[in-house]
């Protein structure tokens, strides 16, 4: 029988062949072979799936002798289709990526779409959902390149529409809705009747899915009103549909009055149990939940889920099958059967983990928490490390859809730009591109300069800046030394002036003769003549310490710690090379290291509640390094967004070309390294930084 058919086969071809008209060319001659192979390889379901597959390979023989590229790959995009009808997947994707790779060298956008959106669905009905999305995403960006007309906008919705259910089906709603938002207003457009309802429909079931009840129903009801134009066949199948999803949303409400009727007239309708036995079966099953709830009618709900479990079984539809005992479960528990509401829950559990109906597996959990106290812990235990599954998974799959999203936005915007500047460089003539040219050269040059002088206009007003505050810092340090000055002749002009005449004066009245007097006297004379020279000696050490000479830059430093521990609990420290001549910086950096230990100081005292800061200055080599350390309280430096403090620090590090380390720990104080490549305000040697010639000081601000 099989070689029998398979003869004719070849005698009809060879048949058509020879009858080929003189009119018929031989690439129709060769099509119409072509297709007849195909329906051959599809329509011979009582062959071997070998002999079925040579069809489609001598199909595919004969497709690559075609000379019209439109022609060869259009009839090599059927045999792919074909090879995936037979379940054959290594043919097909083999043959669908020929198909991709030649279409896109050809620029043969909807060839090459369609290609796509052939492994999208090949994907999608093997629950490789990303790799599914991934090429939706590409058929779209191809379909994108088509002129746009009806058939092409068509296309982008229908892409556009799937993505939109594989991002619902990963609870990426805001992604499914914008999507399916997108297909909506084009079939509007189009006056696609039916596929304007779907996505009404769909559209319904992501605000469900958002938990926006009103929105959906709102969704669902508008795609009710597109129904009566369809024609007689599809009212009746989108009717039911509609029907039950505004019921199912009146049970999700837990609106079991309102879901009780709306189930018990999608139940009315003529014929349902025969055309749609799964869905008869669902809404059999809502409806005696919604009477349990709403009229707590146990006996007629428990018969409806009864009836509901028969059907189930005798269509084999396991997956809702969970569901139903779940109900059933509850209500034996309603009643006070414990025993047997445990048996049918756990049925449900079992059935629900083979059909990987994860939420009514978490349903279930819940129900068995409640009833079997013992084993409560475990339950819970399940139901929450499947619920953070879940969540892991479906916000992976939503990252992998963004970052899809994201590249091919990319890759549009990079085409868009292309197009535009091709356009444009085909439009215009030579002397307008010069034209052109010399506009862009004089704005970049203008740019340039304003940029240079507003440079140059920063430089000068920091060259102020600093210049006012060591003025400031030299006023202060002027008063500072004249008080220490008026101190010290205070003290040897005034003091000792007076106490050198009390000395006098006990010296006139030692003309008493007796002992005690004498004694006494001496001992005071003696302590006097301490006191005497303990003044002279601190009116030497201040006089010599006010005219000790300092370096700005150092004082202004120190200067800040000495405030930092005037205003606040902390003990501050300064660490730097004494040898290093510091007012040799150049000037940005010397403003922007203050800036920056004055705001690592607000923050250690302020946030972290420091004790002890520490300030290191260091040269390695051509760079700067300093160091601010506390013992505060630290924080978490990868967790919580970054404060103003840390900000301007940041802001300055880059402005002077550094780089910046913070380092804390909650409770282990904080580290701020700051790195700076050094620049000299005169050309001179770098500072010497030998180890053998490298000196430390240590200053308690």
């Amino acid at each position: 029988m099989k070689i029998g058919y398979f003869t004719i086969v070849l005698i009809l071809l060879t048949g058509c062949a020879k009858r080929t008209p003189e009119s018929v060319g031989p690439s129709t001659q060769k099509v119409e072979t072509i297709k007849q192979l195909i329906r051959s390889s599809r329509d011979s379901t009582q062959l071997p799936m070998e002999e079925r597959r040579q069809f489609l390979q001598k199909a595919q023989n004969i497709t690559f002798s075609l000379p019209n590229d439109t022609l060869l790959l259009n009839n090599l995009s059927d045999i792919s289709l074909a090879y995936k009808d037979l379940s054959d997947s290594i043919n097909f994707r083999k043959t669908n990526k020929q198909v991709m790779f030649m279409s896109e060298k050809a620029e043969l956008y909807t060839i090459l779409g369609n290609s796509h959106w052939d492994l999208a669905s090949f994907f999608k009905n093997n629950e490789v959902i990303d790799s599914s999305f991934y090429h939706y995403r590409n058929a779209y960006k191809s379909f994108e390149r088509l002129p746009s007309d009806s058939t092409s906008n068509s296309l982008r919705a229908r892409v556009l529409y799937n993505m939109g259910k594989i991002q619902d089906s990963y609870k990426d709603y805001l992604g499914a809705e914008t999507s399916v938002t997108d297909a909506l207003r084009i079939f509007s457009d189009m006056k696609d009747t039916k596929r304007v309802y779907n996505c009404y429909n769909m559209l319904g079931i992501i605000a469900s899915g958002m938990g926006n009840s009103d929105k959906s129903l709102e969704y669902f009801q508008k795609a009710a009103t597109y129904i009566k134009d369809m024609n007689e066949r599809d009212r009746i199948k989108y009717t039911e549909q509609s029907q039950n999803n505004i019921a199912h949303e009146f049970l999700k409400q837990e609106d079991y009055g309102r879901a009780k009727v709306a189930f018990g007239e999608l139940l009315q309708n003529k014929d349902i149990f025969t055309r749609n036995p799964e869905l008869y079966s669902m809404s059999l099953s809502s409806r005696a939940y919604s009477l349990y709830k709403d009229e707590n009618n146990l006996e007629t709900a428990k018969n409806l889920l009864a009836r509901a479990m028969k059907i189930n079984d005798s269509i084999d539809y396991s997956f809702e099958q969970a569901r139903v005992k779940k109900y059933y479960a509850e209500i034996l528990a309603d009643e006070g059967d414990t025993a047997n509401a445990l048996s049918y829950a756990h049925e449900s559990h079992d059935l629900a983990k083979q059909t990987y109906n994860n939420e009514g597996l978490m349903e279930v959990l819940r129900l068995l928490t409640k009833l079997d106290g013992n084993n409560a812990m475990a339950y819970s235990n399940e139901y929450f490390d499947l619920n953070e599954t879940i969540k892991a998974e479906e916000r992976t799959k939503r990252d992998k859809f963004a970052r899809i999203r994201m590249e091919t936005d990319e890759i549009k915007q990079e085409n868009v730009v292309l197009t535009r500047q091709s356009q444009i460089w085909a439009g215009v003539s030579v002397l307008t591109v010069i034209l052109l040219l010399g506009g862009y050269i004089i704005s970049v040059q203008k740019i340039s300069n304003d940029r240079l002088k507003s440079e140059e206009k920063q430089q000068k007003l920091n060259q102020k800046v600093y210049d006012l505050m060591l003025q400031q810092q030299g006023k202060f340090q002027e008063g500072k030394q004249l008080e220490q000055k008026r101190i010290s002749e205070e003290l040897h002009d005034g003091v000792l002036g007076e106490m050198l005449g009390i000395r006098l004066i006990l010296s006139s009245l030692n003309n008493k003769e007796d002992e005690a007097s004498v004694r006494k006297r001496n001992d005071f004379l003696e302590r006097l003549q301490h006191v005497e020279e303990d003044i002279r000696t601190i009116s030497h050490e201040l006089n010599d310490a006010a005219y000790k000479k300092f370096h700005n830059f150092i004082l202004s430093v120190e200067a800040l710690l000495s405030e930092t521990e005037d205003s606040s609990m902390a003990k501050c420290s300064l660490t730097y090379n004494n040898k290093v001549n510091w007012d040799r910086l150049w000037m940005e950096i010397k403003i922007n290291v203050i800036r920056i230990i004055q705001e690592s100081l607000k923050n250690s005292t302020t946030h972290g509640h420091s004790e002890n800061i520490k300030v290191a200055f260091d040269l390695q080599g051509d760079k700067l390094k300093v160091t601010i350390a506390d013992d505060g309280i630290g924080f978490d430096v990868n967790k919580g967004k970054k404060g103003i403090g840390l900000k301007n620090i940041a802001s300055r590090v880059e402005k002077i070309k550094g780089t910046l380390t913070v380092d804390s720990t909650k409770g282990k104080g904080t580290t701020i390294v700051v790195t700076i490549p050094c620049k000299y305000e005169e050309a001179a040697a770098a500072p010497n930084t030998d180890d053998e010639d490298f000196e430390q000081e240590v200053i308690n601000a």
